[in-house]
C-alpha cells in the first residue's frame, strides 16, 4: 500500500518488498526486486510478473512453458494486493512490470527478422482457422491468433494489454459474491485466444476444415473447436461461459468415443422376489 499511496517513498519501499518466484525454491525463500533484476538476461527488457491464486497452480500453468523452457524468471503474484500494486506502480528501476497472461509478450533471444517471416508465414497458413474460429466463437473471444510464445499447449486464452487478468476478474467476482452480488455470465471478461501452430491439435482441426469456405462444417468439427477454447480458457484460468453447452458438448464427445446410439436409459432391474428367511430365535441366558 505504501508503494501505491506514498510516490515520494516509492522507490525506498519497494526495495523492501519480497516475492516467491520461478528461482526461489524452498518454501521460505523469497526474493527482492533487486536480486530479480540483477539475474535479468541480456536481452531481457521486462520484469516478468505471473498473478494466481496459488504457487501450484501457477507452477503448473502453460503460461509458464515457454519461461521455463528460456530459463527465465518469472515473480509470482498470489496475494489479491499484488495486482494493484503492478496496476499502479508499473515498474522498478527503469523496468516494467510484464504481466504473462496478457498479450504483449515478446523474447528478444531470437532473429527479429527470421520471427517475422516465420510470424507472417503461420499467419497465412492458419488464416482460414483462425477466420472460422472467430466467426464460431463469437463474442466468446475478443479474437483468435497465433501464439508466439506457446510451448506444449495447443491454445491459450490470454488477456488484452489494459484488461484485467483472469486471476483479477477471480478476485472481482469474489468480491461481488461477498456483497451478494452474482456477477453473471456477462462480467466474465472476453480474452484472446491464442492457437499453437505447431501442435498437433491444431494441425489436424485446420486439415478438418472443408475446402470451400461456405461448406457445412461437420458437428464432430466444431465440438472440437469448441473444447479446444473450452481447454485454452481454463488453462488461461478463466471460468466456462456456458457451463450447459460445456456439458452438452462433452456428452456428444462421450457418446461418440464410446459407440453409444441412443442416450435412452436402460429398463430398470426386475430383481425375484426372496423368500422370507425364518427368524432366528432370541438367544436367553439359562437360569441360574
Amino acid at each position: 500500500m505504501g508503494c501505491i499511496e506514498d510516490s515520494a517513498n516509492r522507490d525506498k519501499l519497494q526495495k523492501l518488498l519480497r516475492f516467491k518466484s520461478s528461482m526461489a525454491s524452498g518454501d521460505d525463500d523469497y526474493i527482492t526486486l533487486e536480486e530479480y533484476v540483477d539475474r535479468m538476461k541480456e536481452w531481457q527488457k521486462d520484469i516478468y510478473v505471473f498473478p494466481g491464486e496459488s504457487i501450484k497452480q501457477l507452477k503448473e500453468s502453460s503460461f509458464m512453458d515457454a519461461f521455463l523452457d528460456r530459463d527465465l524468471e518469472v515473480i509470482y503474484l498470489t496475494d489479491a494486493i499484488d495486482e494493484y500494486f503492478i496496476a499502479n506502480v508499473r515498474e522498478f528501476n527503469g523496468h516494467k512490470f510484464r504481466d504473462i497472461t496478457k498479450e504483449g509478450v515478446k523474447f528478444s533471444d531470437e532473429d527479429d527478422d527470421l520471427a517475422k517471416r516465420r510470424a507472417k508465414v503461420y499467419t497465412d497458413k492458419f488464416k482460414p482457422l483462425t477466420k472460422f474460429l472467430k466467426k464460431l466463437y463469437g463474442s466468446d473471444v475478443s479474437r483468435v491468433t497465433i501464439s508466439k510464445r506457446l510451448g506444449r499447449a495447443p491454445a491459450i486464452v490470454s488477456s488484452s494489454e489494459w484488461g484485467n487478468s483472469a486471476n483479477m476478474d477471480r478476485i472481482m467476482r469474489a468480491q461481488a459474491f461477498a456483497h451478494g452480488v452474482s456477477p453473471g455470465e456477462n462480467m466474465i471478461p472476453t480474452g484472446i485466444m491464442e492457437l499453437n501452430p505447431r501442435h498437433p491439435f491444431v494441425i489436424r482441426l485446420l486439415e478438418s476444415l472443408p475446402e470451400e469456405e461456405d461448406a457445412e462444417v461437420p458437428q464432430s468439427v466444431e465440438d472440437t473447436a469448441w473444447i479446444l477454447l473450452d481447454m485454452a480458457t481454463m488453462s488461461g484460468g478463466f471460468p466456462i461461459r456456458d457451463s450447459k453447452k460445456y456439458a452438452s458438448r462433452m456428452t456428444r464427445l462421450l457418446k461418440s468415443n464410446l459407440g453409444i446410439d441412443s442416450l435412452d436409459l436402460a429398463d430398470e432391474i426386475d430383481p425375484p422376489e426372496e423368500e422370507d428367511e425364518p427368524e432366528e430365535p432370541e438367544f436367553q441366558m439359562p437360569d441360574m
